[in-house]
């Protein structure tokens, strides 16, 4: 059985389209339907409904999903097992997009000093995307903001760092108050579902600011473009310091105290790869913060 196909089966399942999968998966639509009907002929069952755009797995789906996912697991660390002179399988790491720009390269830059042929799968989302994927063990931990709730028994959340906020703005402004730029610009926000963007509202309500709000976005990359293109300013943690300041751009703190986002990793402490997640965890305690 393809590997390729069961894993194009579960593209569809975890985004619940095909168009969708089928762009991750960088393949047509068609092909995509190909692989599934291959799939659903193999198994001898049909193991997807779609009602218009939207894609569902079936009763028969949902009983293997899991198998499926539990096959695809071990079958990439055989392939690393393979491949490698040491016996270390494959990490599958998750990390918050905002992390990408230093601190996911720093520590993968220490790990592979002590591990040169360990295989790592790295996937990117946002903390509550990949707090999921933690807990359904689709991956072994993640670089990610502070789970809202308490976690659940046999998984485990260290903190790496905290972030304040900082507002940030076209180089112009830097002599500006940021208070004032705050209630006067146009304002780019950071998401509020997600552990920054509540700070950025804790801020924001605390000092009766009301900000001229012209965007709503969950990636924080994205901000700091807009910003150095003078769209807008923004009130964001202050995840990545040497980066920001490349772009040019003001990057003010703020004269009052304001809340932090707490980063840290995620991860099943009782998983296959818990000793791997540790060296992790130890390596991150030597990182700069």
């Amino acid at each position: 059985m393809d590997t390729r196909y069961l894993q194009s089966f579960v593209a569809i399942c975890d985004h619940g389209s095909f168009a969708e999968a089928a762009r991750l998966l960088n393949l047509t639509p068609a092909a995509l339907a190909a692989r599934i009907k291959t799939l659903e002929e193999e198994i001898g069952t049909p193991l997807l409904t779609r009602a218009g755009r939207v894609a569902r797995p079936t009763e028969a789906g949902v009983r293997v999903l899991e198998r499926i996912r539990a096959m695809l697991k071990d079958a990439r660390s055989l392939r690393a097992i393979a491949n490698n002179d040491e016996q270390l399988g494959e990490l599958r790491l998750g990390v918050a997009t905002s992390t990408l720009a230093e601190l996911t390269p720093q520590l993968l830059k220490r790990l592979y000093g002590l591990h040169p042929t360990l295989r790592i799968y790295v996937e990117s989302g946002a903390s509550t995307y990949l707090y999921n994927r933690v807990v359904s063990r689709d991956i072994d931990a993640a670089i990610m903001a502070e789970p809202v709730h308490a976690a659940p028994k046999g998984f485990e959340w260290l903190l790496l760092k905290e972030e304040r906020l900082v507002l940030i703005a076209p180089p112009e402004m830097k002599d500006a108050d940021p208070n004032h730029l705050l209630a006067t610009q146009p304002f780019l926000r950071f998401d509020r579902s997600l552990r920054g963007g509540q700070a950025v509202e804790t801020y924001l309500r605390r000092h009766g600011i009301q900000p001229q709000e012209r965007l709503e976005i969950d990636t924080l990359i994205t901000i700091a473009y807009l910003v150095r293109d003078g769209v807008g300013v923004s009130l964001v943690p202050d995840w990545s310091p040497g980066w920001l300041d490349s772009l040019g751009l003001a990057r003010t703190v703020l004269p009052q105290a304001t809340p932090m986002r707490r980063m840290g990793v995620f991860w099943d402490a009782n998983g296959v790869n818990a000793g791997m997640v540790r060296t992790l965890l130890e390596e991150a305690r030597h990182l700069p913060v």
